[in-house]
């Protein structure tokens, strides 16, 4: 089981992370808001742990953007917030647990222990979502994108391409990493010029004749979408 802790107290976070290393769990940490929000959108994780209060980017942020996202990775929240108003914010930004600071161990080991238990088919989940960008709309049970209500079509490559940049917005993707996505393992490698192909039919079809485009180029590294 991958776990994701992300909190800036170094005091709590490095002895936690060897507590939950050596149950058994594999645990990957950061100390910043975004950063933690870069590993979670991996959704390579099982669980994750987030303190409220952070730098750049809170834990409640993080987990409400996620859920925006359609990830349904079980979330636990620390804090030192424990008025009944915080534990209502907690939970409604979609955080499946709330752990008040000063804590013992061993009730925080009984927590991950219960949310791994009860983690959801998160395959299942984001295939059921629609995901949106601004007027941009993809319907993921469909396979269906919209623009302004006015339905864009695609081919397989490039809504699996328009797939992966929205749930990575803002982010800079290199080209291996959109090359690795869209031609998976056992496929013929592609061509150099097979991604800025696939990049240009795309701007094309979802940009239209706006003249600001949605995937941008860095030049050299590869894209950002947003």
């Amino acid at each position: 089981m991958r776990i994701l802790l992300v909190d800036d107290e170094e005091e709590l976070a490095e002895p936690l992370q060897r507590v939950l290393t050596n149950q058994g769990y594999e645990v990957d940490s950061a100390n910043s808001g975004d950063r933690g929000w870069q590993l979670a959108q991996t959704g390579n994780y099982d669980l994750l742990i987030l303190d409220w209060m952070m730098p750049e980017r809170s834990g409640v942020e993080i987990c409400r953007q996620i859920r925006q996202q359609g990830y349904a990775t079980p979330v636990l929240i620390l804090t030192a917030k424990d008025t009944l108003d915080d534990r209502v914010e907690g939970l409604d930004s979609g955080a499946d647990d709330y752990l008040v600071k000063p804590f013992e161990l061993r009730e925080l080991l009984a927590r991950v222990r219960a949310l791994l238990r009860r983690k959801p088919n998160v395959a299942a989940v984001n295939e059921s979502v629609k995901l949106t960008y601004g007027d941009l709309e993809l319907d993921r049970n469909n396979q269906i994108v919209r623009r302004e209500q006015s339905v864009i079509a695609l081919t397989e490559r490039e809504y699996q391409l328009l797939e992966y940049f929205i749930l990575h917005p803002n982010q800079l993707l290199s080209h291996e990493q959109i090359s690795q996505y869209l031609w998976k393992e056992g496929e013929d490698s592609p061509t150099s010029n097979a991604l800025a192909a696939q990049i240009k039919l795309l701007r094309r079809k979802i940009d239209r004749d706006r003249p600001i485009s949605l995937i941008n180029t860095v030049y050299g590294k590869g894209y950002r979408f947003g």
